[in-house]
């Protein structure tokens, strides 16, 4: 990893791990890894050495009985180069899932025990390899949805947040320094231009800290899926369109008006984007009792969409939308889509609102999909916009220290315009100082660790 360390190295583990790094079942290959001082021991137990660095050696993986398990590969990588920042062993074995237990079963009667879930991850962060905004990117690496999703994640993990955070601390720290030295030289009054230079350094870090803070709502879209609500009258052909757009029959089609009660959702790839497809309960003027449930369900969905997919029928007039949909309806956010054009020859087009651009599709047949699926790689680039030189996205924990740390400026600016006492603007400073550090990981909280490493999958 090559982001600037800006947190403090912690102790190395003295004792040695073991999990499958491959997903259960049957494959071609499965991967064992160790990790830890035990490490370069047991190659050499196995193979009567330990092979060269990161070279590959092939060889018989016998166990401690001297029974033949299976012809395997074996990498060995030092602590120096090695993603744990510790000695460790890479098995490359057949897939089977009985011989990867049995290897698993023999490095444990070795001395190594059972890796906890991010285990090595989380090794890797408390020895340094990584700082705690790249050992998250690990796993939004492994569960990108999307190529937006896995560059972001890509950059995260070479730390791309890191580096801004560094930078964002020394600039910090230059202010702070100056404030402290007044609390330390009490006699000497904060002259006019120092109070000036230090205001403008604060209110530019909490201008770059808001402009951050604002990229957390990319990050849910990045992680989640672009929530994209399919929303219409009874009949209109949402389910039709849903199935068409996901490929199979997800939904239940029907001529009977009314058939989706709730609401389905299903995600999907357009260009370099993963949309979140949620089809509604139709919109019907004169619902009954169960219809009024999946409406007010339908309305909820609406509320909470990032972009709305209104389904209208060909050659029949624009039904009566609720306020709640209307309102949501406007360039950028919606799309007008006309169905069952293939039943109608000359289609009108019905007077619509707030100029939302429109396609015409027949969800039956297939015609317009493709001009369809364009359009809508067009409104996710809009609502999901990407600067290559500045791509950063952050999650809840980063968001939470960032509005942390932009309270804190704001204080010690409102402190500073008042001229309050230099010793609360420091404390507000250094307030501003831990909540930057929660996000690369300069913390002392090992439940909030452990949690976090928690959700990573055993192997990794």
């Amino acid at each position: 990893m090559d982001a600037e360390r800006c947190f403090t190295v912690m102790p190395r583990f003295t004792d040695t791990i073991a999990a499958l790094a491959t997903p259960a079942g049957t494959s071609a290959i499965a991967l064992v890894r160790v990790s830890g001082p035990d490490a370069g021991r047991i190659a050499r137990e196995i193979l009567g050495e330990i092979p060269a660095p990161r070279l590959a050696r092939h060889g018989d993986y016998k166990d401690r009985a001297g029974s033949l398990v299976d012809d395997a590969l074996f990498t060995f990588f030092p602590a120096t180069g090695s993603y744990t920042g510790e000695d460790a062993l890479e098995i490359s074995c057949h897939g089977n899932p009985f011989i990867a237990q049995k290897i698993l079963e023999d490095l444990l009667a070795r001395g190594a025990r059972s890796a906890e879930p991010g285990e090595f991850t989380q090794r890797a962060f408390l020895n340094g390899r990584m700082d705690l905004s790249q050992a998250e990117a690990v796993m939004d690496l492994i569960h990108a949805r999307s190529e937006r999703a896995l560059a972001a994640a890509n950059q995260q993990l070479r730390g791309a947040l890191g580096r801004r955070m560094n930078e964002l601390t020394e600039r910090l720290l230059g202010a702070l320094a100056h404030v402290e030295a007044y609390i330390d030289f009490p006699e000497e009054d904060l002259p006019a231009e120092d109070s000036d230079g230090i205001r403008r350094t604060l209110e530019s870090l909490a201008t770059d800290t808001a402009r951050l803070l604002a990229t957390s709502h990319y990050g849910e879209l990045l992680r989640d899926g672009i929530k994209t609500v399919i929303v219409g009258a009874p009949n209109a052909g949402k389910s039709s369109l849903l199935n068409r757009l996901v490929g199979h029959e997800r939904a239940i089609v029907s001529p009977e008006p009314g058939t989706t009660r709730d609401f389905i959702e299903e995600r999907i790839i357009v260009g370099p984007h993963c949309l979140r497809l949620i089809d509604t309960a139709g919109l019907n003027p004169d619902p009954g009792a169960i219809e009024k449930l999946g409406m007010a369900k339908s309305l909820e969905r609406v509320a909470e969409a990032d972009l709305i997919l209104l389904v209208l029928e060909a050659g029949r007039p624009l039904p009566a939308l609720p306020k709640a949909v209307t309102d949501r309806l406007s360039v950028g956010l919606a799309l007008i889509v006309i169905n069952k054009i293939d039943l109608t020859p000359s289609p009108m087009t019905p007077s619509l609102p707030n100029a939302v651009p429109v396609v015409r599709i027949s969800a039956l047949t297939g015609t317009g999909i493709e001009g369809l699926v364009a359009t809508l790689v067009q409104l996710a680039d809009s609502i999901q916009p990407i600067d290559k030189d500045n791509f950063i996205v952050i999650n809840a924990r980063h968001s939470d220290a960032l509005t942390k740390a932009k309270l804190g400026l704001e204080d010690a600016l409102a402190k500073l315009a008042s001229a309050g006492p230099i010793e609360l603007i420091a404390s507000d400073l250094r307030g501003t100082l831990a909540s930057y550090g929660e996000i690369v990981g300069k913390i002392d909280n090992e439940r909030m660790l452990n949690q976090l490493f928690a959700t990573f999958c055993i192997g990794k």
